[in-house]
């Protein structure tokens, strides 16, 4: 377990590098721990995996002043915890992740943060996908994949995505190469 706590550490760090993200954005992570320990999505919640994970993640992303966005399992529709100060303005949901119906990383987050709220959707920055979890729908348009040197956390698959402003105009349009 020590280890998945240095591996998402490094994914962090390579996400925060690779997708330039800055101070107060936000970054959206689907994990399904069943994946990481082994077994089929949905089938084997594990809080402990969850717990070093998240304990990687979010220490360097807090290192950066970047938020980190917990995506639920399909059971609570893929809703997303956050801390409350990062949405000021968005709809809030009335539900509690647990292990068995949000997922374990979901059910961290919740439990760690000063002041978790869950919202349906969010517009991310960047995002991390760990086994399969469709996080696509969190992501702002024009979602960019992104190789990292790290294609697996445990067993399940690493996905890893940036945004970037839409392209707008035509052939004769000018873009502002430090945007793309």
């Amino acid at each position: 377990m020590e280890n998945l706590y240095e591996i998402s550490k490094k994914v962090a760090s390579e996400l925060i590098e690779k997708a330039k993200l800055q101070k107060g954005q936000i970054v959206v992570i689907g994990c399904s721990t069943s994946e990481v320990v082994g077994n089929p999505i949905g089938t084997n919640s594990n809080p402990e995996a969850a717990k070093e994970m998240f304990r990687g993640f979010k220490e360097m992303f807090d290192s950066q002043g970047i938020y980190m966005a917990a995506q639920c399992c399909e059971h609570l529709n893929r809703a997303i915890v956050i801390e409350r100060e990062a949405v000021p303005y968005m709809d809030i949901v009335n539900v509690i992740p647990q292990s068995k119906a949000g997922g374990s990383f979901a059910t961290e987050a919740y439990n760690a943060y000063s002041d978790p709220v869950l919202v349906e959707e969010i517009k991310a920055d960047a995002g991390l996908d760990i086994g399969g979890t469709l996080i696509g729908m969190h992501l702002k348009k024009v979602a960019v994949p992104l190789k990292l040197s790290v294609d697996h956390i445990g067993n399940a698959i690493l996905i890893a995505a940036r945004t970037r402003y839409k392209y707008i105009g035509g052939e004769r349009a000018i873009y502002d190469e430090s945007l793309m």
